[in-house]
């Protein structure tokens, strides 16, 4: 923090002979960094860059004779003429654009280029710009980690710099509040689970990211209501890390929150609750009984399991599988709709700048830009996220999205069949989108509930059995 703004700042290593640069991003959009790399000029720049690619090759073309020199001849002409591409990028000031070419760059390990293209970039973002130029700030960072190697480091500086637990629950709860996705995600489910259990009179949820247990509290009022009487209820709620920090405590604070308002409302209730990783869960965990109508839900937790791709254990499928032979009535999904698990980098980042440019727009409807709030919100809710996207790989990536086709994939190979939505979940959803803005749109296709903004496919929910 400084008296003028926000700062985000990260040092990073040297990289051979060029030094990294430090992504550094005042609120007010002006550059931070003490030392450029290169001169302002574009065509220094240019001369500078084609400079370098005639000398790597010249000693190639001394040891080739006439006729084979054209070769390299020809890969030279060809750098240059990428150069070129690239100064006529920059000289075009397309924010979008240079981002991208920056990515490819970094995805070449072209040192020089990024290093360029992120001088270019770096007075362009704001933490309290425009949505692209904020967005940008965090997915600059995650770049430069990138190139320097330090993904996984960079990713960890940003989890210890984490605020304390109550503000970190503030700014969730402040997200929570701004924009319709988890409440969407939760209603749906939440109406999937009514529908298949409306006739049991003992229920068991597993809940496999239990959260602060938000996502239960309008369930149990709507089982309260039942005509024929409540039925008795169950909650067995799997923790996570980042729950539990935030709320400061062990998973049983959220038992104790939701058996107090069960006893409101007359409902026999009872909370497990298990500390285990979703990659380490066995049956045992759950505490499956003989005669409870079982509903399982994965809201926003299954693109952080590790797949075949990262783990020959392919917990991600394995646990679709346990759950399967539990003999679910219903199992219900909600994923954000994203194709970044094992797309090439490029694409992924691509991927990555279309998604969160919808989902930062979306905030700055509510949100003031210059509002200190938002910028926490953003910092510590989303730019985590966004960053372990770019800067990690292997086992370190934990943010793995996958689009819902994939999904569907995944599930009907582990035995399930869809379960259909009620049309009450899409009337109430309908209901919830009027206090927000119109350009959120809800559709229903494919037998699964798509909440997005404008254009772009957001969050998916649909239902399995």
């Amino acid at each position: 923090m400084n008296p003028n703004g926000y700062s985000y700042s990260f040092q990073t290593p040297e990289i051979g002979n060029y030094s990294s640069p430090t992504a550094s991003f005042p609120s007010n959009g002006s550059s931070m960094s003490q030392q450029d790399m290169y001169h302002d000029d574009l065509e220094y720049r240019l001369r500078e860059l084609e400079k370098v690619m005639i000398e790597t090759d010249h000693g190639y073309m001394e040891s080739f004779d006439v006729c084979s020199s054209w070769g390299v001849v020809s890969r030279t002409a060809s750098r240059a003429a990428a150069g070129r591409t690239i100064a006529d990028i920059v000289s075009r000031r397309d924010f979008k654009e240079l981002l991208i070419a920056c990515a490819k760059s970094v995805a070449e390990n072209d040192t020089i280029t990024a290093n360029w293209l992120m001088s270019e970039l770096r007075p362009m973002v704001s933490v309290s710009g425009e949505p692209a130029h904020r967005l940008g700030a965090y997915m600059l960072e995650g770049l430069v980690a990138r190139l320097s190697s330090s993904g996984s480091s960079i990713y960890n500086a940003l989890k210890c710099k984490q605020p304390s637990g109550n503000e970190l629950f503030s700014y969730m709860c402040l997200l929570y509040e701004a924009c319709p996705y988890f409440k969407f995600g939760y209603l749906s489910a939440n109406g999937a689970i009514a529908e298949a259990t409306k006739n049991e009179s003992r229920i068991h949820i597993i809940d496999f990211q239990i959260a602060q247990g938000s996502q239960w509290v309008t369930l149990i009022q709507a089982l309260a209501s039942r005509p024929s009487g409540p039925p008795s209820l169950r909650i067995t709620g799997v923790d996570d890390f980042t729950s539990a920090y935030a709320r400061g405590g062990e998973v049983n604070i959220v038992g104790q929150r939701l058996t107090k308002l069960a006893q409101s409302c007359n409902i026999p209730f009872e909370f497990h609750g298990v500390s285990v990783s979703g990659s380490e869960i066995e049956t045992k965990h759950l505490g499956c009984r003989p005669g409870e109508s079982l509903a399982v839900n994965f809201a926003f937790m299954l693109h952080h399991m590790p797949d075949e791709s990262v783990n020959p254990q392919n917990h991600r499928d394995r646990l679709l599988r346990l759950v399967k032979g539990l003999s679910p009535k219903v199992v219900t999904l909600v994923e954000q709709e994203s194709n970044v698990n094992t797309a090439p980098f490029v694409h992924r980042f691509q991927e990555t700048l279309n998604y969160y440019t919808a989902i930062f727009e979306s905030i700055d409807v509510t949100l003031p830009r210059n509002d200190q709030q938002r910028i926490n919100v953003e910092q510590h809710c989303l730019a985590r996220d966004i960053v372990n996207i770019i800067a990690c790989e292997g086992g370190e990536r934990v943010e793995r999205h996958e689009v819902l086709g994939k999904w569907r994939s995944r599930f009907t190979m582990a035995g399930f069949t869809p379960y259909p939505l009620s049309s009450l979940v899409n009337s109430t959803i309908k209901s919830l989108l009027e206090n927000y803005s119109s350009k959120y749109r809800l559709e229903e296709r494919d037998g699964a509930l798509f909440l997005g903004w404008m254009n772009r496919d957001l969050v998916a929910s649909c239902a399995w059995k």
